[in-house]
């Protein structure tokens, strides 16, 4: 009989979505799939190079736990330099993939009981991630009227002698949609005087679009900073998600805690995965301008095609690479047998009948939406957005 803490959570709904759209396209159907976070764009050739080069010179062996010597000082330098934050070394740990590190600091600071704070529509791996650890997930509902930002009157609201931690994630997953300096600053001032951490997911910060700028919280002074652990990685910047390499850089004690325990866990990340993200974080950036280009054009096409659909609105994305379309207009519609009542229906009629595949909101807290991924060649986009349109005219 398996844990109750394994009872308590579900497969991921997003790797669920992209495994039942890869196994349509192997029995020979042209599935379209918008409902994978991933880079369309290939690793860039001096990254990969920096792998092979580490193959070939016998760099196949452990490394210290948390990470080697040369990859944390490159994250120094990447903190430094973007963020304009100063850690030392024993406040960096690398893990596999910011999942991991999440894992880890979710391991590291939640006890049994501890109340974590989650803005919805939020990541669907935040709230099992607390479940996992005995924690309790507290949702802090954000309105589309507000570009899904919570406000410092909510999150005072839901502050209780049990809340440990404020999950903050910026550029967001799903919504596409980036916080501003001035919210941040609240969020801040907040977080120090009610004594709550606040882990930072920056994950697409070098996605962003229209001149945003992206802010870590961290940044906005010492004493938040000493209460922000920053997770970041290089899964989107640099299109390297299968390489499963993630930091984080917070207070010591937390970096030491969530070393030890990475140590009886995975230990190292690969080493030849950590070559290759020295040379990401080192070399040459150009690639990410060219990525975030493609990006910004399927954008721009993607929401301007959904906003002119009739039965759905769509905000504009300042960050990362999706579209969080509301749909609810098409709730109560149907044809034949199959009635939409809600954000799962839709998705299931749309992967059904026009062989598209997204997430439903529902998996990310808000039932009103669907997430669509833009991480795809403009060709695909524009074949989809077609298939959705014909799909939806059909409901009555």
């Amino acid at each position: 009989m398996i844990s109750e803490r394994a009872a308590k959570i579900k497969p991921s709904p997003t790797l669920a979505i992209d495994a039942k759209a890869k196994a349509m396209k192997a029995q020979g159907l042209d599935v379209l799939n918008f409902g994978v976070g991933e880079p369309d764009f290939d690793t860039p050739d001096h990254v990969k190079e920096a792998a092979i080069k580490a193959i070939k010179d016998g760099f196949t062996k452990y490394t210290p736990v948390g990470g080697t010597d040369e990859l944390k000082e490159a994250v120094l330098r990447k903190f430094s330099a973007d963020n304009g934050l100063e850690y030392e070394k024993d406040q960096v740990l690398v893990s596999c993939g910011a999942k991991h590190t999440l894992y880890n600091i979710a391991q590291a600071l939640f006890n049994p009981g501890d109340e974590i704070l989650i803005p919805s529509p939020y990541w669907v791996s935040y709230p099992d991630q607390a479940l996992l650890n005995d924690a309790t997930p507290v949702f802090i509902q954000t309105s589309e009227k507000d570009s899904f930002m919570i406000s410092p009157e909510a999150l005072e609201a839901s502050i209780t002698p049990r809340t440990r931690a404020l999950v903050l994630n910026s550029p967001s997953n799903p919504t596409g949609l980036t916080y501003d300096k001035k919210t941040l600053e609240a969020v801040a001032e907040i977080a120090v005087s009610r004594n709550i951490y606040v882990i930072s997911d920056e994950i697409y910060e070098k996605l962003v679009y229209d001149g945003t700028e992206h802010i870590s919280i961290a940044s906005l002074g010492k004493a938040i900073k000493e209460r922000t652990i920053v997770v970041n990685g290089l899964s989107k910047s640099h299109a390297m998600t299968g390489w499963r390499i993630g930091y984080a850089a917070g207070p010591k004690d937390i970096i030491k805690a969530m070393t030890n325990i990475q140590s009886q866990s995975t230990s190292n990340p690969t080493s030849i995965a950590q070559k290759a993200a020295v040379a990401a974080l080192n070399g040459p950036q150009d690639f990410i301008l060219t990525m975030r280009a493609e990006f910004d054009k399927r954008r721009k096409f993607l929401v301007d095609s959904l906003n002119s659909t009739e039965g759905i609105r769509c905000l504009t994305p300042t960050g990362a690479f999706y579209a969080f379309p509301n749909v609810s207009a098409l709730f109560g519609r149907g044809i034949d047998s199959t009635r939409i009542n809600g954000s799962l229906d839709l998705a299931t009629y749309l992967l059904d009948k026009a062989n598209v595949a997204l997430v439903h909101g529902e998996a990310f807290g808000n039932d009103s939406f669907i997430r669509i991924s833009y991480a795809t060649s403009m060709q695909n986009i524009e074949k989809g957005v077609q298939r959705i349109r014909e799909a939806v005219s059909a409901l009555k």
